[in-house]
């Protein structure tokens, strides 16, 4: 049996394989109107929120062994002087993945925190 070795650049570069082809970001939640919500409505989106956080983490996990792959690939093309470009566009496009993820999780989080000063504005106690 022939064991067939390829470089991370071959396979980056080769298979025109997308790393976030295997990875699935959730969907953002639809947030309640902190002016209007019920404390039900209220506790019902922060569970969607942290659902959404959760589903995220394992997002960004699915990401990562992508994002290395990629790291080493544009590393390897810059040594042999070959796809550089290629190579680093593929790296750019898996961190930029993994990026808005972060900042969709952020964004998220502050719109939530938004209505609920919204919602303590309108049910002061």
């Amino acid at each position: 049996m022939k064991i067939v070795k390829y470089s991370a650049l071959a396979l980056l570069i080769g298979s025109g394989y997308s790393f976030a082809d295997d990875c699935t970001a959730p969907a953002l939640p639809e947030l309640p109107d902190g002016a209007t919500a019920t404390m039900e409505q209220m506790l019902a989106g922060q569970k969607s929120v942290k659902a959404f956080q959760a589903a995220n983490l394992e997002y960004m996990k699915c990401l990562e062994p992508g994002i290395e792959t990629a790291r080493a690939a544009a590393a390897e093309a810059v040594e042999k002087k070959e796809g550089v470009d290629e190579a680093k566009a593929a790296f750019t496009s898996a961190q930029d993945s993994y990026n808005a993820a972060v900042s969709a999780e952020e964004d998220l989080a502050g719109r939530f925190n938004n209505e609920v000063r919204a919602f303590k504005s309108a049910h002061p106690n």
